[in-house]
């Protein structure tokens, strides 16, 4: 008992230094209200540790003993290395949470869609924009009001009605160490106004010398909270990629929301962070609403990966898929948890979710649990999980096709990932990322 007193102590005295930082570097003015509102509920919450139900696989103990600052911001001249050929004109780049519009190109979007910082913003829409960015109830996770605490600046992309945006949007968040442990809390807003359609890359990388997984003892924690609305009879195609580097924290969160007859695809790829953790929610607001999601976690080393979406479909006519795959190396951990909610209003829903888990060491873990709560009577929902190994009969067909060992379990790991990686719409990621799981499977 005295020990979980003694914990539960030290979380309360480090929340309390991070409220502190967050008052000591509040945001600009129309972000001041948000930081001053998220402070206040923050002096009642406590931060999750693995007696919640929800962080039971996921312990944060080490970052806690890690004294964390804001970012004060880093200027640096080139980002070419994390551009992408098919969104050169149309990216956003934000270091450490902060806007840097001299490493940012939009010249390429149409007329109709903004994408920039805050202080960009007409004046209309500055007006408009509180109702995307104020705190709601789906926020008030401590680690969504940390980040709203923190807020410094915010990535908006709004399009409006019935826009069409043919190439996709890079929003690039790029982690830069400074000389201390610092914490960056990254904010994204896209708005889908009804009609309209686009393609978002939100990337999550780390500057580095070399490859960005190997440790160069400089720790940081990125916080990020990502607010998706898409609009009546509107489209969203969503690629995350998370490529923090092997000192890096990274805990995000990402909301969605849509309206009548809208379609959203999330496609998340994870590779990156000493730990890492990712929440979707997604809200089927109308009838006909359709919502896709496809990920890949592909960890190594001690990595520790841990991704839970909630899907609340609460109207007539909704369906959703999806499909979730982890790669799972040395003493890597990963964690799975889906849920999909139909209430009795849901009826005529059609709901799939499977999690299939790939284990490439005797120490690789996975915890998954795939979850549906149903009370609506005519629906069609079904949910499951695997969890397997490299099939020594499967490597034995391929070897006696002439392939070495080496070059059959590489084939089998590559066919594995490729039902996620080929769904990305971009040709110039998708190869990056290919090469990515080649350098961490090559030597198995």
């Amino acid at each position: 008992m005295s020990t979980a007193v003694a914990v539960k102590s030290k979380l309360d005295v480090y929340l309390e230094e991070l409220i502190q930082s967050c008052i000591a570097n509040p945001g600009p003015g129309l972000l001041q209200d948000i930081n001053k509102q998220a402070v206040e509920k923050l002096a009642s919450s406590r931060l999750p540790d693995t007696k919640d139900e929800e962080w039971r696989f996921t312990d944060l103990s080490e970052l806690f003993n890690i004294k964390f600052t804001p970012s004060q911001g880093v200027n640096i001249t080139d980002a070419s290395e994390f551009i992408l050929k098919e969104a050169k004109n149309t990216r956003l780049v934000f270091v450490n949470g902060i806007y840097a519009p001299h490493l940012s190109d939009v010249s390429g979007l149409p007329r109709g869609v903004y994408a920039g910082n805050l202080s960009g913003l007409s004046d209309s829409q500055k007006t408009g924009i509180g109702k995307y960015i104020e705190v709601k109830d789906t926020d008030e996770e401590v680690l969504g009001l940390l980040n709203s605490a923190g807020l410094q600046d915010v990535a908006v992309i709004w399009a409006e009605e019935n826009v069409v945006v043919e190439t996709p949007i890079h929003l690039l968040y790029l982690s830069v160490a400074e000389s201390g442990a610092t914490i960056s809390q990254p904010r994204g807003v896209i708005i889908a106004s009804p009609g309209a359609s686009l393609s978002l890359v939100e990337y999550f990388g780390a500057r580095s010398s070399h490859c960005s997984d190997l440790p160069q003892n400089k720790q940081y924690w990125t916080n990020a909270l990502t607010k998706v609305f898409v609009g009546e009879n509107a489209a969203v195609q969503h690629t995350r990629v998370q490529r923090e580097s092997g000192d890096g924290y990274h805990t995000g969160k990402s909301t969605i929301e849509q309206g009548r007859d809208s379609r959203y695809t999330c496609h998340e790829i994870n590779l990156g962070a000493k730990l890492s953790r990712h929440t979707l929610h997604v809200f089927q607001c109308g009838e006909n609403t359709q919502t896709n999601l496809n990920a890949l976690t592909l960890i190594g080393g001690t990595q520790v990966s841990d991704t839970h979406t909630a899907i609340y479909l609460s109207h007539p006519g909704g369906t959703t898929n999806q499909l979730h795959k982890c790669i799972i190396d040395d003493r890597a951990h990963a964690i799975f948890n889906g849920k999909v909610f139909v209430p009795k209003p849901a009826q005529l829903t059609n709901a799939a979710q499977l999690n299939r888990n790939l284990l490439l060491s005797p120490k690789a873990r996975i915890n998954t649990k795939p979850e549906l709560q149903i009370t609506a009577d005519n629906v069609k929902c079904s949910h499951g999980a695997t969890v397997s190994q490299l099939e020594a009969d499967e490597v034995f067909y391929l070897r006696s096709r002439g392939l070495n060992e080496d070059d059959a379990r590489h084939l089998l790991i590559d066919a594995f990932a490729a039902e996620i990686l080929d769904k990305l719409p971009l040709e110039s990621l998708r190869q990056r990322l290919n090469q990515c799981l080649s350098c961490r499977t090559i030597d198995r």
